[in-house]
């Protein structure tokens, strides 16, 4: 796997389903009308189950972290099934 291009399916298979993780993710977006971006995404996965002291202090950093790096695309999960590259061009779709 080339951590240089990686779909959002192969991404989730990285991440702990027990201990929440920030992940900027770069992905190529193709548009309705066929124009491609690559939008910076924040992806704060924060799954069921993990340890209440991690989920706080991932959680309590967010914020922070989100605004000193600007990142404008933040999205959240709560199981790593849920990131799927459907669900990411939704979410996208979002921001025209």
């Amino acid at each position: 796997m080339n951590p240089l291009n990686i779909s959002p399916d192969e991404l989730k298979m990285e991440l702990p389903e027990r201990q929440p993780r920030f992940v900027v993710y770069s992905y190529k977006y193709v548009h309705d009308d066929g124009r491609v971006s690559y939008p910076l995404c924040f992806i704060f996965s924060s799954p069921v189950g993990c340890k209440p002291e991690q989920q706080m202090m991932y959680a309590g950093s967010k914020n922070r972290l989100v605004q000193t790096a600007e990142l404008t695309k933040v999205f959240e999960i709560r199981t790593t099934d849920d990131l799927t590259e459907a669900w990411l061009q939704e979410k996208l779709a979002f921001f025209r």
